[in-house]
C-alpha cells in the first residue's frame, strides 16, 4: 500500500509540474504575441508613413513639371526613398525600424527644403494634408513604439525571474531587444 502512495504523490507531483509548464509556456507565449503585434502596427503605420510621402513627392512633381533640374531632384528623392524602404513585419529587429525611420526623415527633411523655396507648394491643401498625414503617422509609430517596449520590458523581466527563466529557455523564449525612442 506505501508503495501506491507514492506513485500516487508522484504522479500528482508530475501532472502538477506539467501543467506548471503549461501555464509558464502560455504566459510567454502571450507577452511575445504582444510585442509581435506591437511591431506589426509599427509596420503598418511606417508603410502608411511612406504612402504619404510619395504622395506629397507626387505632388512637388507637378509643381516641377517645367523646371527639369527640380523635377530630376524629386526623381531621385523618390527613387532613393523607393530603394531604401523595406517591409516592417512582426519579426523585424529594431535596428530595421531605425533605419526605416532614418529614410522618413531624411526625405521629409529634404521636401521641407524644397518646399520652402517653393511658396506655392506651401500653399497648397494637398501638399498641408499630405504633411500632416506624414506628422500624424509618426506620432502612431512613437506611441506604438511605446507600447512595443512596454512588451518587451514584460517579457524580459518574466525571462529574469527564477524558475520560469530555465523553462523559458527550454521553449525557446529570449530575451528582446528595445526600439530606441527618437533623440536617444
Amino acid at each position: 500500500m506505501l508503495g501506491m502512495e507514492i506513485l500516487v504523490i508522484i504522479g500528482l507531483i508530475l501532472l502538477l509540474l506539467v501543467l506548471w509548464i503549461i501555464s509558464v509556456q502560455r504566459k510567454f507565449a502571450v507577452m511575445d504575441g504582444n510585442i509581435q503585434n506591437a511591431m506589426n502596427q509599427i509596420g503598418v503605420q511606417i508603410s502608411s508613413r511612406f504612402d504619404a510621402l510619395f504622395a506629397v513627392l507626387d505632388l512637388m512633381k507637378g509643381y516641377a513639371a517645367d523646371d527639369k533640374k527640380i523635377k530630376a531632384a524629386v526623381n531621385k528623392l523618390m527613387d532613393g526613398a523607393a530603394a531604401r524602404r523595406s517591409v516592417i513585419t512582426a519579426r523585424s529587429a529594431p535596428e530595421e525600424v531605425s533605419e526605416q525611420e532614418q529614410v522618413i526623415e531624411e526625405t521629409v527633411k529634404s521636401i521641407r527644403l524644397a518646399a520652402e523655396r517653393n511658396p506655392l507648394l506651401c500653399a497648397d491643401k494637398n501638399y498641408t494634408k499630405c504633411m500632416d498625414a506624414v506628422e500624424c503617422y509618426g506620432r502612431m509609430v512613437y506611441t506604438s513604439r511605446l507600447i512595443y517596449n512596454d512588451s518587451v520590458t514584460k517579457l524580459n523581466s518574466a525571462l529574469g525571474m527564477f524558475p520560469t527563466n530555465v523553462i523559458a529557455g527550454i521553449l525557446g523564449f529570449h530575451k528582446r531587444e528595445y526600439l530606441s525612442q527618437k533623440g536617444d
